[in-house]
């Protein structure tokens, strides 16, 4: 039985990593600079330093890796105190903010406000002459002369307030908070930049990822340094000769109400987000052993995989794609999160905290992230890249089901999943005068260090992210412009292959967008500040309808695909209809951006958004709040040369939508929480730090709300005793906008109905399960359908069969249970695939072999249109009548619950009738209760993964589930609650 290593949890402070005497309240005299050295701390080796000068200022020409060693032994050298070799500093270390002081339990207790801790700059002879020549006052304003390449700012940081070192031999002191770097690169990067931060102690390189915390980089282009230093006035420095050594003028200053006996304050939280603290351990942890039931059930005869031989994924910390130089670019359609969450993440300039709230409850005393990188980061839209799931299901896809046709499985699948990086793979190929090539799975795997195309791995395992969203743009007319550039070559070919038959927006399916050209993102607001978004990216953002419109969910979420049998495409038919679901239910809008559908509005008429992405508060009031954390004029401490209030300035708007982007799957949140390492991520928001609560908690609190408030709700009918039979009918009413459960055609519902003693003990239970989460009857035995293959996975169970549970109108059985599910199976030779097709295969799990349906009784939405009007509302959308149908129900017989008048709409409930015979209870029954249960990766799910996947992927679901621990969790035994009744009491005699 393998084991996972425990970790322990070791707690950095700051002044351990950088290696200093200096700590959080600790306190010194007026006279005393921590700062301060016995000796110079100048060039040991001017010659070296010299020579690494070339190196030093091209970090564009060389990897990352290479470049950061150089400037490890540049700085390390403090050859940027060069003095001889015309380097210039400041005049003396300045504050970049107020130091206040107030009474705190009767001592004195100081706070820094600064945008970075007091600083010292350094400047290169290049950096010094050009500020000389266009930041005097006599310079001109407009425009700006470049900052000359090569040229270096080392921004050395010290202990705050600056009046502590004031005065001080500036080559004697230490920048206890190490020093941000900024070295002009114009040909690497749209800013023009490469930033860092380096420390002298405690400093670690970027290459090779720390796996223990997944860092945001120390180092790199496009860093988050431009959520402040876009908003200066041009060349992205704040930069003054008044600061500098030499020249006339005087360094702006700040309250400072420093004295003696004023504690010097905790670190300022702009070094924290370069510093992150344990931001790399786990939030729970696994278990240290995996069950014997476990392996008993899915790996019999096998062994499970060890930990030791089962490689993580890539580091987040390489997951980098920034603006280059040329951008707005095709070359630079898609960037990663990194180059967003510096003004869209709550605490971002360590100033800010307008996208977070106080946190309530356990989490007291933190903040709540609610800005868009902080909800999302976590939520599975931006895990889809990294997802455990998803990356095993590819894997039975390309080795088991469909081989022959592995690379266009992959290509199709990551072209949701890995969007970014398969879109920008195809758009430079075409660039280059290629094809568009397939993109595979080894390619997601791709980072600096391992070779291959770095920039599509990082990409690729972005998820769902920003740019993929925010750069769409629907309806016919943008259409017909994006149809023919050459950035949606290769979305034409995939429409061609998943939706050739379809029209309109029916074309779009699978992901199948197209994005508007390269200088536009988009957002749901007017009025925009674009000036700093324009000046880091090249881009200008905009309001346009898409972003609103439940289409942008749609065009993802309605996921039509080829029927493969042997490498050949029999037909197409529909994986996931959760789009269609919610337009043919009475929570549609009635609207797309082409115009109004057949039939308008439903009575609770809802976008997808305004579920999954709220923007009302609890109370139904909208939520106000500023949508970007960025340096401005009259919100920030003073800067020179800044850019005017108007431009940088940003109101609190109405309307500001939490990206939660959240369904019920809590046990892959779950994984991300326990198997950060294996997954490659943090688990800290880098921007808010300590001071938030952890992204991955939040993300699992929304699906335990979204469970309990908004999913399903459960009512019985009083109990009946007669005939020595016990009957009550349970009934679940479905809350969502679409079916229950909806999505990828595993997610299963279902129903537990137990009756109990006066001593709360089950005598009888129908939809009772074991600790992994398999229906059991009343001797504890999996039930018909709950187990797919043999446990050594050497036999499918009666596959001709298609054994599984009916839908039921009535149970009678403790070996009954009423699931809501969806079943498919595969072909079989000679069948004819398609919506009416009798199921002659196999069950499956396969999303490319779904030739017949073999059950689909998931609930309806309230509302729900009968196949008439759903054809119509088809129609209009630009698919066909089968969409309409494959939309409805089978196997579900004459219950009248899915039976919907052509002049009417369903009620969105199911009723199901239980009859207990009282012979052979154990003792008399007092009590009835039902509930719903959810579970997104079922039990025979799971099996279907290790018995048709192999390798690292397999491997790796394998090790996570097997040692996964969910002891005292909402999803304790693979199961979440999605709704109950109270204890219904018998009446004391029949």
């Amino acid at each position: 039985m393998t084991t996972l290593p425990r970790r322990t949890k070791s707690r950095r402070t700051l002044a351990a990593t950088l290696g200093l005497a200096l700590a959080a309240g600790q306190a010194f005299a007026a006279d005393t600079c921590p700062a301060l050295q016995a000796s110079p701390l100048l060039p040991s080796d001017t010659d070296a330093c010299h020579a690494l000068l070339p190196k030093m200022q091209s970090p564009g020409s060389v990897p990352l890796a290479e470049y950061e060693a150089t400037l490890d032994k540049f700085l390390g050298n403090f050859c940027h105190r060069d003095a001889a070799a015309g380097w210039v500093p400041d005049k003396d270390v300045r504050d970049t903010g107020p130091f206040t002081v107030s009474l705190t339990d009767g001592s004195d207790d100081g706070q820094y406000h600064g945008t970075h801790a007091p600083v010292v700059i350094w400047y290169s002879p290049e950096a010094a002459q050009w500020i000389r020549e266009n930041r005097s006052s006599d310079a001109p304003t407009e425009p700006a002369t470049p900052m000359p390449a090569g040229a270096i700012l080392v921004k050395e940081m010290y202990p705050a307030p600056a009046a502590l070192c004031a005065g001080s031999d500036l080559t004697h002191l230490l920048p206890t908070s190490g020093a941000a770097v900024m070295v002009r690169a114009p040909e690497a990067s749209r800013d023009g930049w490469f930033w860092g931060w380096y420390g002298w102690a405690g400093w670690t390189p970027d290459y090779p990822a720390d796996p223990a915390t997944n860092r945001l980089p120390y180092m790199g282009f496009g860093q988050y340094c431009t959520n402040c230093h876009a908003s200066a006035r041009d060349n992205f420095t704040f930069a003054s000769p008044v600061n500098m050594e030499g020249e006339p003028g005087t360094p702006l200053a700040f309250l400072s109400q420093h004295r003696i006996g004023a504690s010097t304050p905790v670190q300022p939280h702009h070094l924290n987000v370069v510093l992150p603290d344990d931001d790399g351990l786990r939030l729970g942890e696994p278990h240290y052993s995996a069950s014997a039931a476990f392996i008993e059930a899915y790996l019999a005869g096998q062994d499970m995989p060890d930990r030791a031989d089962v490689p993580p994924m890539p580091s987040q910390t390489y997951d980098t794609v920034w603006a280059p130089a040329d951008a707005p670019s095709d070359h630079g359609m898609f960037l990663t999160s990194d180059q967003c969450l510096g003004c869209h993440d709550a605490g971002s300039t360590g100033l800010q905290f307008d996208m977070a709230i106080p946190a309530t409850g356990d989490h007291a005393g933190l903040l709540q992230n609610n800005s868009p990188y902080g909800t999302w980061a976590t939520s599975p839209m931006g895990l889809a890249g990294r997802d455990p799931i998803f990356f095993a299901q590819l894997a039975s896809e390309t080795q088991s089901f469909h081989a022959e046709s592995a690379a266009m499985v992959e290509d199709t699948c990551l072209g949701c999943h890995g969007i970014m990086g398969q879109r920008q793979f195809g758009i430079d190929n075409v660039g280059a005068g290629e094809s568009c090539g397939e993109f595979g799975r080894d390619m997601v795997n791709a980072t600096p260090v391992s070779g291959g195309q770095a920039s599509f791995g990082a990409l690729a395992r972005d998820g769902i992210s920003c740019l993929a969203c925010h750069r769409m743009e629907l309806g016919a007319e943008a259409d017909a412009v994006n149809e023919v550039a050459q950035r949606n070559a290769c979305v034409t070919k995939r429409r061609d292959l998943l939706n050739p038959d379809e029209e309109g927006f029916a074309r779009s399916f699978t992901g199948s967008f197209f994005v508007a050209e390269p200088k536009k993102v988009f957002g749901p607001f007017k009025d925009v500040k674009t000036a700093p978004m324009e000046a880091a990216l090249g881009v200008i953002p905009q309001r346009n309808d898409t972003i609103g419109s439940s289409e942008m969910c749609g065009t993802c979420h309605t996921v039509h695909l080829p029927v493969m049998e042997e490498g050949k495409i029999l037909t197409r038919t529909y994986e996931q209809l959760t789009y269609p679901e919610w337009a043919f239910s009475g929570y549609r809008t009635g609207w797309t951006v082409d115009g109004d559908l057949p039939f308008g509005p439903g009575d609770r008429e809802q976008s997808c958004q305004d579920c999954h992405m709220p923007s009302t508060e609890a109370d139904g009031t909208p939520t106000v709040s500023k949508i970007a954390s960025i340096q401005e004029f009259s919100n920030f401490p003073a800067a020179e040369f800044t850019r005017a209030p108007d431009k940088i300035d940003l109101p609190e708007r109405e309307g500001f939508a939490r990206h939660v982007l959240v369904g019920l799957n809590v046990f892959f949140i779950k994984m991300a929480q326990q198997f950060p390492d294996l997954l490659g991520i943090r688990t800290q928001d880098p921007m808010l730090v300590a001071k938030g609560v952890d992204s991955l908690i939040a993300t699992e609190q929304a699906m335990l709300d979204q469970a309990q408030d908004h999913t399903a709700q459960v009512t019985l009918t009083t109990p009946q005793l007669s005939n020595d039979t016990l009957s009550t009918t349970v009934t679940v009413t479905n809350l969502a906008g679409h079916k229950l459960p909806s999505g990828v055609g595993f997610r299963r519902a279902f129903l537990s109905f137990e009756v109990l003693d006066t001593r709360g003990r089950v005598l009888w239970a129908s939809g009772a399960t074991d600790r992994l989460g398999r229906i059991v009857d009343g001797a504890g035995a999996p039930i018909a359908g709950e187990e797919w293959w043999t446990p050594d996975c050497a036999t499918r169970i009666a596959p001709e069969q298609r054994v599984h549970q009916p839908h039921y109108q009535k149970v009678t059985a403790q070996s009954q249970a009423q699931i809501y599910q969806e079943l498919v199976s595969t072909p079989a030779p000679g069948a004819i695939c398609g919506h009416d097709a009798e199921p002659a295969g196999q069950l499956t799990t396969s999303f490319l072999s779904i030739c017949a349906e073999v059950k689909d009784n998931r609930l309806p939405p309230f509302g729900y249109l009968p196949e008439a009007k759903r054809v119509e509302i088809s129609h209009a959308l630009g698919a066909g009548t089968d969409m309409a149908q494959d939309a409805g129900f089978t196997a579900v017989g004459n219950d009248p619950d899915y039976a919907i008048p052509e002049d009417g709409t369903s009620a969105g409930s199911d009723s199901v009738s239980f009859a207990v015979s009282l012979a052979g209870l154990a003792s008399r029954p007092a009590s009835v209760r039902a509930r719903l249960w959810y579970q997104a990766i079922p039990p025979y799910y799971l099996q279907d993964r290790f018995c048709t996947a192999k390798g690292v992927d397999r491997d790796r679901l394998a090790l996570m589930a097997g040692h996964l621990n969910l002891d005292g969790t909402a999803a304790e035994s693979w199961k979440l609650q999605l709704g109950e009744t109270a204890n219904a009491l018998l009446p004391a005699t029949p």
